[in-house]
């Protein structure tokens, strides 16, 4: 007589059998035994290791990784403090020129001290410098055509910018400071109050200290800040 071919060998499929474990999540309870005996990949080296020895080795990860993103948090936190401090005492500085030259000479100095940019430039057209007695003062320039040409252009149609600043720029821009022999690099803004009212340059001799990806919340700030003072200090030199 012949015998019976075998039955073919069911398979299930590991997609229902982990739709259904989602399902059932106290299906492990009291099949402790049957935990320990489960291998799984190990997730470093070739090889099987237990479940609950893989569930340690994740949990571990995990820890490790919120530890990291914590520090992250603290780190900008800490950052972000340092920046309020250090924008602090520059405003506080500001407020308390007496005149628009003073005015400039605090903006190059808190600049230079606490924020690592060495040159700064203030341009004012003509029209708020006339009455002057005295021709203004380096950091302070008056602006003429051709260099509010180039400062236009290095905007390209912005309120701000980041740039790269050729030795050429660097002495038409900032013709009070050492030019670098080669490209350094600037943050510029409009001085704008109603109508413009000149120009902010912010150099570094360092060709990446301001790039043009970088964000110019605080060159905007600044440039707010600078010509709400020099009008008002205009307004009480030759009220």
């Amino acid at each position: 007589m012949p015998q019976a071919a075998p039955e073919p060998r069911k398979t299930l499929d590991p997609d229902r059998v982990a739709e259904w474990l989602a399902r059932h999540p106290d299906f492990f309870v009291g099949r402790e035994g049957l935990l320990q005996q489960l291998k799984v990949p190990h997730p470093e080296t070739k090889g099987a290791t237990s479940l609950l020895e893989r569930l340690v080795h994740d949990l571990r990860g995990r820890a490790e990784g919120a530890e990291w993103r914590l520090e992250q948090l603290l780190d900008s936190a800490r950052h972000n403090e340092a920046q309020y401090r250090r924008t602090r005492e520059l405003v506080l500085a500001l407020l308390e020129a007496e005149d628009n030259d003073a005015l400039g000479q605090a903006l190059a100095t808190q600049l230079s001290e606490r924020f690592q940019t060495p040159a700064v430039a203030l341009w004012c057209p003509s029209t708020l410098t006339d009455r002057d007695p005295h021709p203004p003062q380096a950091p302070r320039h008056v602006l003429d055509d051709h260099t509010g040409q180039r400062l236009a252009a290095l905007l390209e149609g912005r309120a701000s910018r980041c740039a790269r600043l050729t030795p050429t720029d660097w002495k038409r821009l900032l013709p009070h400071a050492k030019a670098p022999t080669k490209a350094g690099s600037c943050a510029l803004a409009r001085l704008t109050l109603g109508e413009p009212q000149g120009y902010l340059v912010l150099a570094n001799p360092d060709p990446d200290h301001f790039r043009a990806s970088m964000d110019t919340l605080f060159t905007e700030y600044l440039a707010d800040v600078l010509v709400r003072l020099s009008v008002r200090l205009s307004e009480r030199e030759h009220g």
